[in-house]
């Protein structure tokens, strides 16, 4: 039996340390509703921090769509934000909506929302007593991390036809019939989106407006107050303009800064690059990338043979 826990009006909605979400995820509740009142002054106060800290990183390292999303977007800088208020902001400009979620989203829903111009946003918070570590991703790195970038129209269009990859990547699996195989293929396909999207969404760089200028568009590093500045200026960082089949087949690990990045020409170029991960996924080249580190998740492998059974 499942025992639900009291909820309060500012008992906080801490990262790991959450009731609400504690519910939900034990009712089975992936979309989820923001329970405002239930952010803690602490909550607010780690928001905050977080916010004032970043402004001069963002205006030296930041592209410039991402400052424009910034401006658009019209954060209260002392307090979480309200997603509705987000979105009364961000769907005019692309019709890009942010979609309260109560954590894990399996990778097929996930691609899913992309494609239908709603991002999943984590609604809690990390503890404001450690701004610099984030065991899973918070409201600060969704709400200020990506979707300033959701309300250019290019970078937009970029994740939508990302987001449909996975129902291609369903539809070619639909066509398998032996499930080994079948299991097979989708894990290929699967690392490839994954890293696709790790090294341009989540850690990407472009090329800014001045000889050998870099600019940052990449999420992780945008909310990172110390990677941000390591991933443009410490010589340790490999940084190579970004080749899709070195992308594709390229590990990555998550507890460290980046030692490996790629650079984009521009979100036009980023567009054309999504375009040939599909031809790539159709003509069958993301069937056989360097297998990943870890295996795709039970519940991620389900989503897409779920979606295309659905087909």
């Amino acid at each position: 039996m499942t025992v639900a826990h009291t909820l309060v009006a500012g008992q906080g909605l801490t990262t790991t340390k959450a009731p609400y979400i504690e519910n939900a995820v034990a009712n089975g509740e992936m979309y989820i509703e923001q329970p405002y009142e239930l952010y803690s002054a602490d909550n607010h106060d780690a928001w905050q921090r977080l916010y004032a800290r970043m402004q001069d990183r963002w205006t030296r390292y930041a592209n410039p769509r991402f400052l424009d999303g910034l401006a658009t977007l019209c954060f209260e800088p002392t307090h979480v934000p309200r997603l509705e208020d987000v979105n009364k902001f961000m769907a005019p400009r692309t019709g890009f909506r942010a979609k309260a979620v109560s954590g894990f989203v399996p990778a097929f829903n996930f691609f899913d929302c992309l494609s239908r111009r709603e991002f999943p946003t984590t609604i809690t918070i990390r503890d404001g007593s450690s701004l610099d570590y984030l065991p899973e991703p918070d409201i600060f790195h969704d709400i200020a991390g990506h979707v300033p970038m959701h309300t250019d129209p290019a970078f937009a269009e970029t994740l939508v036809r990302f987001g449909a990859c996975a129902h291609l990547a369903a539809e070619m699996v639909s066509r398998v019939s032996d499930p080994t195989e079948q299991h097979r293929r989708l894990s290929s396909i699967q690392n490839a989106l994954q890293r696709f999207f790790w090294f341009t969404v989540e850690f990407g760089l472009m090329r800014g407006s001045a000889v050998d200028e870099l600019k940052v568009y990449g999420s992780g590093l945008l909310s990172s107050y110390g990677e941000i500045v390591h991933s443009v200026e410490s010589p340790s960082v490999q940084r190579y303009p970004l080749q899709l089949e070195w992308v594709i087949n390229q590990h990555f690990e998550i507890d460290h800064y980046q030692p490996l990045l790629f650079v984009v020409n521009d979100f036009e170029h980023l567009y054309e690059l999504v375009g040939q991960l599909e031809a790539w996924m159709k003509s069958g080249k993301l069937d056989n990338v360097t297998p990943g580190w870890r295996q795709m998740s039970e519940a991620d492998v389900q989503s897409f043979l779920t979606a295309s059974l659905n087909r």
